[in-house]
């Protein structure tokens, strides 16, 4: 006999259900929104605000040049590897309504974690900030990528600002590596060419590939999730029913501090804040606390999505201290636990509850929220609206309400599988929906969930995957390492760092191995503990036993 479940009850104002068939694409959505509030400003960076006009004209204008200039078709992928400036929503919305599947890459990722991703997604072009192009160069023959495009960080301010700030950029702080600049076409000259050609609307239903989001699963093998049109709206509807509690359209400003190249800020960001018609202010640099605090001051802001690593920060700063926090009427945390005290501090500091939430990138992200003036701490919150929660045992067992299992979801924003693996897909996704978190959690009486164990050995550093198989896998590379096993162990600023059990066959030193690392693995996933073993512990099959090291 079936566990039974509760019955969710929503807070009053939110519907228990969304409409999907309000929009068929995303560019619909977008058609709309942009020109109901051409007037209002939609993303601030940096002194120069883009309205939700200019917005409208700059990414047709991107969509012309992609249909006039290239022979991509609708279907084909683009690969976008953009900080948090003007230009990423501009070229995002202007591949999408020009029907091309966008490929979101991380900024911060070294040539092989870049060759991987281009070649699995087969994306042929390439838009990418200039701080990379020397990479991007480097790897073009490697991949599917015909063509780059890049832009420099104020390329969309006006020209005596441009040049200054570039120049900074570039000269002064050296954040641009030299490359080679005939093998890239300016973003602007392709944006010029493309507002002298025509751009033609091109349908997209629910059904088809929206974007491919990576994500390293259980295995450390980077795997494209495959989010439809339905998957994106699906979600950004259902965020919107929790939002609305304490936003009101076309009259917030959110602070966008976490790269719009995840899916979390993409969905906050770029899908439920532009549909209200609400005001975006990017911090393409939010490690760098003083100039995002000065930034801060800038703006009556009503709403911040963040994450636990970057409240303690910004608490840990006076300046921020001193802010007026007098608007602040929502906070979003998501992409890591959010500690108790983090959350008391940051309720005490600004007077704004956290409302904490839960999703991944299968699941478009959100599987649950707390919803505003409602928020339980220490939970996730409860399933968003048309989403079906369980929990399982290890035979696959539905367990009743109280009882720790293996969170699965069912719902609109699951997506429709990983990118050309489809025993990968098998393996986390049933033939009737349900997908498998890997989370181990707990739902309440009142339908409020907690997640109170990983069944994965996935590492979570800031708010980031780590995924142990990946490191081990560099690590062993080092000549002078034998055997490596990699666990997750509590740091207070990021929440877990990342430690190496190694066993080596000659003497070699912390830091060799972690410049070794750095060659082959983005920052937050080296390792930044070491320790030496003559061996590892080991099932009698040979694998090795983390959870007996993490014990230890």
């Amino acid at each position: 006999m079936a566990a039974k479940l509760p019955q969710v009850t929503y807070p009053e104002g939110m519907n228990a259900t969304i409409d999907l068939s309000q929009f068929q694409s995303v560019p619909q959505l977008l058609d709309r929104s942009l020109k109901e509030f051409a007037d209002k400003p939609a993303f601030s960076c940096m002194g120069r605000t883009l309205t939700y006009g200019e917005l409208d004209r700059m990414s047709a204008d991107f969509g012309a040049w992609l249909q006039n200039h290239t022979d991509l078709e609708p279907g084909d992928r683009i690969a976008v590897q953009l900080p948090n400036i003007l230009q990423y929503p501009v070229v995002v919305f202007g591949a999408m309504r020009a029907g091309l599947v966008v490929v979101n890459t991380n900024p911060l990722y070294t040539e092989r974690e870049m060759e991987h991703q281009f070649n699995d997604s087969g994306a042929r072009l390439l838009v990418v900030y200039a701080g990379m192009a020397d990479k991007a160069v480097r790897v073009k023959g490697k991949t599917p990528i015909e063509q780059i495009l890049c832009t420099e960080i104020a390329d969309f301010h006006p020209p005596l600002k441009r040049l200054l700030i570039n120049t900074v950029v570039k000269k002064i702080k050296k954040m641009v590596p030299a490359f080679d600049q005939s093998a890239v076409t300016p973003l602007r000259q392709a944006l010029a060419q493309g507002a002298a050609s025509q751009f033609n609307p091109v349908e997209r239903t629910q059904d088809d590939l929206a974007v491919l989001q990576y994500t390293g699963g259980t295995t450390g093998v980077a795997k494209g999730a495959e989010l439809t049109h339905r998957n994106l709206i699906a979600n950004m509807l259902q965020c919107y029913e929790f939002f609305k509690l304490a936003l009101t359209p076309g009259e917030e400003t959110l602070v966008a501090p976490l790269p719009l190249y995840h899916i979390y800020a993409f969905t906050v960001h770029c899908l439920v804040v532009l549909e209200t018609g609400n005001h975006n202010v990017l911090i393409p640099n939010p490690r760098d606390i003083p100039g995002f605090v000065k930034e801060l001051r800038k703006w009556q802001f009503s709403g911040f999505a963040g994450l636990n690593t970057l409240f303690v920060a910004l608490m840990n700063n006076e300046d921020f201290q001193q802010l007026d926090f007098s608007k602040l009427k929502l906070t979003i945390s998501g992409g890591m636990a959010l500690t108790r005290n983090a959350a008391e501090r940051w309720e005490k500091m600004t007077g704004c509850t956290v409302s904490e939430g839960y999703g991944l990138t299968e699941t478009s992200p959100v599987v649950s929220f707390n919803p505003p003036g409602h928020a339980q701490l220490g939970t996730i919150g409860l399933p968003a609206p048309d989403t079906e929660v369980r929990v399982v045992n290890d035979a696959g067992e539905p367990q009743p309400v109280g009882e720790p299992g293996e969170l699965c979801v069912r719902g609109p924003q699951v997506m429709r599988g990983y990118w050309n693996r489809p025993e990968e897909t098998e393996k986390s996704l049933t033939s009737d929906g349900w997908f498998s978190t890997g989370d181990i959690a707990v739902i309440q009486e009142d339908g409020y969930m907690r997640i109170v164990d990983r069944k994965k050995d996935m590492v979570v550093v800031s708010g980031f995957n780590v995924y142990p198989n990946e490191v081990e896998d560099v690590l062993v590379q080092h000549e002078a390492v034998v055997e490596s096993a990699v666990i997750g162990v509590p740091d207070e600023k990021t929440g877990e760092a990342v430690k190496a059990f190694v066993v080596t066959n000659r003497e070699v030193s912390d830091e060799e191995l972690v410049r070794h690392c750095k060659e082959h693995l983005t920052a937050y996933k080296v390792p930044r503990l070491f320790e030496r073993r003559d061996e590892l512990p080991k099932t009698p099959v040979g694998k090795v036993l983390r959870r007996e090291l993490r014990d230890d």
